[in-house]
Order: C-alpha cells, then sequence, then structure tokens
C-alpha cells in the first residue's frame, strides 16, 4: 500500500513497485493513471477520523509505504499556524494513523516506510515542515522496536531536493529550491529505488534508520 500516489515520490514509488512485479493498493485525493497492478482508493489523509474505515477492505499487505505530503515554508514571524497544521496532520497523523490501522494486516517480515525530509535536522524558513519531518524519525524508530519481533522492518527514507511538482508549488516560494552539489535535483525515481530496496529481499536487516538521498545538500 502507497499514499499519495497520485504526483511526485509517491507515483514514482508505484510505477517501481509495479515494474518489480508487486501489486498495489494506492491512496490519495486525485486518481492516478490507470494502471495494470494498481487499485486506488480516494483518501483525504488529513481527515484522520476517517482513516480507519478508508482502509477498512484493504489487506493483507507486505509492505506500507507513506508518501503523501506537502510543503508551505515561512520564516520565523510570519508562521501560519494553519500551514503548520496541515503538514503536521499529513505528515505525522496520517502516518501514524495509517500504521495504526493497517499493522495487524502487515505479514510478518514486513516492511514500512515513511517519507521524510533531509531537511528533518532543520533549515531556515522551513521550520513547520521540518518538525514534521524530524517526527517521523521517532515514529519509525519506536516502531521498529516494537515490531522487530515480527521482523517487520520500519525506516525512513529522506529525500533532498527532489524534482517533482512540490518544486514548484507556491506555498513554498519563501525557501525556493537551490541546485545541490551533485549538480542536479534527485530524480523521483531514484527516490524510488532506495524506497524499493528497503521492500525488497536485500533490504530486510534495516530497521529503525534514516536514510538520506540528497544528492550532497546535507553536506
Amino acid at each position: 500500500m502507497v499514499t499519495g500516489v497520485s504526483s511526485g515520490i509517491g507515483a514514482a514509488v508505484v510505477d517501481r513497485l509495479l515494474a518489480d512485479g508487486w501489486t498495489v493498493t494506492g491512496l490519495s485525493r486525485t486518481a492516478p493513471p490507470a494502471r495494470d497492478g494498481l487499485t486506488w482508493l480516494a483518501a483525504d489523509l488529513t481527515d484522520l477520523d476517517a482513516v480507519p474505515a478508508a482502509l477498512a477492505g484493504v489487506g493483507p499487505l507486505d509492505a506500507v509505504v507513506h508518501a503523501a505530503g506537502v510543503q508551505r515554508s515561512a520564516r520565523l514571524g510570519t508562521l501560519s499556524a494553519a500551514d503548520g497544521e496541515v503538514m503536521w496532520r499529513l505528515h505525522v497523523g496520517a502516518a501514524t494513523a495509517v500504521v495504526d490501522a493497517v499493522v495487524d494486516r502487515v505479514a510478518d517480515g514486513g516492511r514500512i516506510v515513511l517519507m521524510g525530509s533531509r531537511t528533518a535536522t532543520g533549515v531556515a524558513g522551513k521550520s513547520q515542515y521540518a518538525a514534521t519531518k524530524a517526527a517521523l524519525s521517532g515514529l519509525a524508530r519506536s516502531w521498529a522496536m516494537e515490531l522487530a519481533g515480527r521482523r517487520v522492518t520500519v525506516n525512513v527514507v529522506a529525500p533532498g531536493p527532489t524534482d517533482t511538482p512540490m518544486l514548484a508549488d507556491p506555498g513554498r516560494a519563501a525557501t525556493p529550491p537551490r541546485t545541490p552539489p551533485l549538480g542536479r535535483f534527485v530524480r523521483p525515481a531514484e527516490v524510488a529505488g532506495l524506497t524499493a530496496f528497503l521492500l525488497g529481499p536485500e533490504g530486510g536487516m534495516v530497521t529503525g534508520q534514516h536514510l538520506v538521498i540528497c544528492a550532497g545538500a546535507s553536506l
């Protein structure tokens, strides 16, 4: 199951998993392109109370990827409580509600990946966004401890500036993207590749980790 499948990293994760032979249930507010192997469920993941009912028919599952996200940027002194709330609900609240609802349907030996950000360590002008992404590491490490007995791994994939529609979102105009040291933005397919590794047979011994893919932006 993958959230945020209509565009950006979520869509790239679906493309990679389908290419690898997975069957995917995708959640998003907007319908993605129809593809063999993909079942789409309409869901507004900011409505946390509605998440359990939306997922009632989903499962059993081998993996869960929470990729739904949004970015709003502002500097201290001009912060928006509403923007902070929607980012917290979508990144942290929805991750919690989704995984809590389906954890008993995840197979032993299954995988959970939360899509974080390299900004989790702090970036000027992105304090609210960074705080929500930093919280994901606490969730992932705690869940990794709880689920280790079932051999279910839980990790955070933390991209740096990635070439998705989010880069041009007016809501992040206060912090325009800068080309990272390696000379270009990360491609969504590269983030999907790291995610696929964590979901695949070679990733089974990686758990509770925050894995950064940022083209050197965090150096």
